[in-house]
């Protein structure tokens, strides 16, 4: 029976004065009666404009139907095949601006919450159905992916059930790339994208770490151990600055690194070799999601107050609506329409303050988004001991300066056919963030996805 209520079901949370305290995972997850009464708001609709909507091309309409029908196995089949990590996806894609910004029955009211009923999905066969994903035959053909975030992963699951011989080499000693060193625990428990790599594991993916391409091994050398084809998804792990005066105090980070240090390297824990300095004034410059979760994991360091620096309006923040509304919530101060210009600081070299402008907005820039200017005489100073800059990362020069012929834009993204992700080098393909700068998750898992199908069709055809 349709459900016509205009409103979707609130995914359940814990409590903003609880969660603040803790990196425990702040959305609960749907019941499974909430599961069902949010299904049951789904229209089917024959044109499926959501699927048109979601990089990875989920059967969206027909996994929701198998909900309403409570037949959640067959509901978790539809989404295992064409997404190789579900969990993940369910928890931080940003369904508002894909899948569900298509949904009709966002028109006269809310979308349905597809990205809660996927999670919800995932979670209930982790749960209750759990078994290990049984080995295909094997093809006989090597493929080589670099980095395992998202389109890494992506790429070696869809492969793997094809019956490729697929390696994933990590620079780091955790597998999981962003999923496990940039996303908080309190939004992706660790313990989620454990499973989800176990699951590619069971399917025959073999796993290499502390393996840094163009350093330990050079792209040559794994096209000298037998391996055909190379998928290159090693991200972009190159921080930026906004090179004003006082970046280089004490107390000013990137927000790769205060993360890395607090999701990777454990740094919250007291009893951990590898600290994080927090002040109790924490000034976070950039409005994406990294610099919401930079925010998030300073207040449950400690720190009495957190503010977010953008240099425009709350309308053309990037971050998910989601994720804002939970740091309000939480207390954090948003600063907006207001752009650092100097970190100020003491005679001991440490951070003291950060100096803004305000800003106006003007018309839409290159991006399409609206430019912002400062205006005059408008400068005013946050009382801080700690600066975190989350204004964008770019993909680490290394493999480019150790692989001739591999061209590059002027941001140092690789260059790849837009259909199959092939670089200037053949059999060599890239995606996610190492092309197009830093991303989302799911976009990687699209290009992952991409270049896996561009790699089988180019063997085919061969």
């Amino acid at each position: 029976m349709l459900n016509t209520h205009s409103n979707k079901n609130k995914m359940p949370t814990l409590d903003p004065k609880t969660r603040s305290k803790t990196f425990s995972e702040v959305a609960t997850g749907y019941t499974q009666d909430l599961a069902i009464n949010e299904a049951s708001r789904c229209l089917n609709c024959k044109n499926k404009p959501c699927v048109s909507g979601c990089p990875v091309s989920i059967d969206i309409p027909a996994f929701i139907s198998k909900i309403k029908e409570k037949d959640f196995l067959e509901a978790f089949k539809i989404i295992s095949q064409s997404s190789s990590l579900p969990s993940v996806c369910g928890r931080v894609c940003p369904q508002e601006r894909q899948c569900e910004h298509n949904c009709v029955r966002g028109l006269k009211g809310d979308s349905v919450a597809i990205g809660c009923l996927e999670r919800f999905i995932s979670d209930w066969y982790r749960e209750n159905q759990k078994e290990p994903f049984k080995k295909v035959s094997q093809n006989g053909h090597k493929v080589a992916i670099i980095g395992s975030g998202p389109a890494g992963l992506s790429c070696a699951g869809e492969l793997a059930k094809k019956g490729y011989n697929v390696t994933v080499f990590e620079a780091l000693h955790t597998i999981g790339g962003v999923l496990v060193y940039g996303i908080p625990e309190f939004r992706l428990p660790k313990s989620i994208v454990e499973s989800e790599i176990k699951d590619l594991s069971d399917l025959g993916v073999k796993f290499e770490t502390n393996t840094v391409i163009g350093k330990t091994l050079s792209i040559m050398d794994l096209f000298e151990d037998g391996f055909e084809y190379i998928f290159i998804a090693s991200g972009a792990g190159l921080p930026r600055f906004m090179n004003i005066p006082g970046e280089n105090l004490n107390g000013v980070f990137s927000a790769n690194e205060f993360l890395t240090r607090i999701n990777l390297m454990k740094a919250y824990k007291n009893s951990n070799d590898t600290p994080i300095w927090n002040g109790k004034n924490v000034a976070v410059v950039g409005g994406g999601n990294v610099a919401i979760d930079a925010a998030r994991c300073a207040l449950r360091l400690g720190a009495e107050n957190v503010y977010i620096v953008y240099r425009r309006s709350e309308k053309e923040l990037p971050a998910r609506r989601e994720e804002v509304a939970h740091a309000k919530e939480e207390g954090i101060t948003f600063k907006l329409l207001s752009n650092p210009v100097k970190v100020t600081g003491d005679d001991t070299k440490k951070v003291i303050g950060l100096e803004c402008t305000k800003m106006q907005l003007s018309d839409n820039d290159a991006s399409g988004r609206c430019s912002s200017l400062p205006i005059p005489n408008s400068n005013y100073t946050i009382e801080c001991d700690c600066v975190i800059m989350a204004i964008g990362t770019t993909p680490n020069p290394l493999i480019k300066n150790t692989t001739p012929d591999l061209k590059t834009n002027s941001h140092g993204g690789i260059i790849v056919d837009k259909e199959t992700g092939l670089t200037s080098i053949p059999n060599i393909y890239a995606g996610g963030d190492v092309v197009t700068g830093a991303a989302t998750v799911i976009l990687a898992m699209g290009a992952g996805k991409s270049a896996s199908l561009a790699i089988d069709q180019h063997i085919k055809n061969k």
